[in-house]
């Protein structure tokens, strides 16, 4: 079994895969994307999206690290795609799953989702530009509005020469919403002979067996659930008992320190507050600590509450 760190934008940073993949279980992390439009971006920009590209493109732990692409324009993605392997990536992955209405706008991410002939040209030019060495992979949910679409999305991607294939088991107009629809991933497997990885509502481990049954996937991409219970991925993959939220408070202490000391310090009680958003979900704990700890703005504060 495989278990990717899923990308979330303005979440899980370098420093969010470095603690997480710390923490174990993990095989592989995809960056937040790099957004692409009309030109061949420096390398400062991916340096500082995925600065792992400095380390061999894998996190203090040795977890390699895959810069994931988002765009519309197939020829500006390939050049973009031949730059960060050239950098280092481990390979490319194509967004074409993001929600977010300013990116849709935008044609990029999951209103792509309506047009599998732009599907086809994206992946097609960037597997040609990227050498065969390196694997090109996406990542699409179930459609846009709906799912009439999704095989035929998959027939392209597949037809283009993607290696591998994450699903989200969730639409655009679904959102984050629950469920997440893993039978469909099942039927796309039907259609392709593209590896596939199952994505979607996986929060212990119950969730990540039920995933693999109904989807027929083995390996699994977690983002918020890791969020959550930060050793998901070993609760998943070796038993591991969920971390305790005495271990977790630790590790909250010393993400902190991370945090402080980086160049997005001055980010940081937001960034610990958006963290306890989904800490409250697993442990009641962090419900109580979170009304104490969300009224303090500075940071010594906020690791004095941690840390009691």
């Amino acid at each position: 079994m495989k278990i990717v760190l899923a990308p979330m934008e303005g979440v899980v940073d370098h420093l969010m895969r470095d603690m997480l993949t710390r923490v174990g279980g993990f095989d592989l992390c995809i960056t937040e994307f790099v957004r692409v439009v009309e030109q061949l971006l420096p390398a400062k920009t991916f340096y500082r999206l995925c600065p792992e590209l400095l380390n061999g493109a894998v996190t203090s732990s040795g977890v390699p690290v895959r810069v994931q692409l988002l765009g519309q324009h197939p020829q500006w993605l390939a050049e973009n795609a031949v730059r960060a392997v050239e950098l280092g990536s481990p390979g490319i992955d194509l967004n074409f799953g993001c929600p977010a209405k300013t990116v849709n706008k935008s044609k990029g991410g999951a209103v792509l989702l309506k047009e599998p002939e732009t599907l086809y040209q994206i992946i097609k030019a960037v597997r040609d530009a990227v050498p065969k060495d390196q694997p090109v992979s996406a990542k699409i949910r179930l459609g846009f509005d709906d799912t009439s679409l999704v095989l035929e999305n998959v027939d392209a991607i597949t037809q283009a020469g993607a290696d591998l294939l994450t699903v989200h088991a969730r639409t655009k107009a679904d959102g984050y919403r629950p469920p997440a629809y893993w039978e469909w991933i099942a039927k796309i497997k039907e259609v392709t002979d593209i590896p596939i990885i199952a994505n979607g509502e996986i929060w212990n481990a119950d969730d990540a067996k039920l995933c693999q049954q109904r989807s027929g996937c083995e390996n699994l991409m977690i983002g918020r659930g890791a969020l959550a219970m930060p050793n998901l991925a070993q609760t998943i993959k070796n038993n591991h008992a969920p971390m305790s939220w005495q271990q977790t408070k630790e590790l909250l202490v010393s993400y902190s320190g991370y945090e402080i000391y980086s160049d997005k310090g001055r980010y940081y009680p937001n960034r610990i507050k958006q963290w306890f958003n989904y800490l409250k979900r697993q442990y009641p704990e962090a419900e109580t600590m979170f009304v104490e700890l969300k009224k303090f703005k500075n940071a010594d504060d906020i690791v004095r509450i941690l840390a009691a």
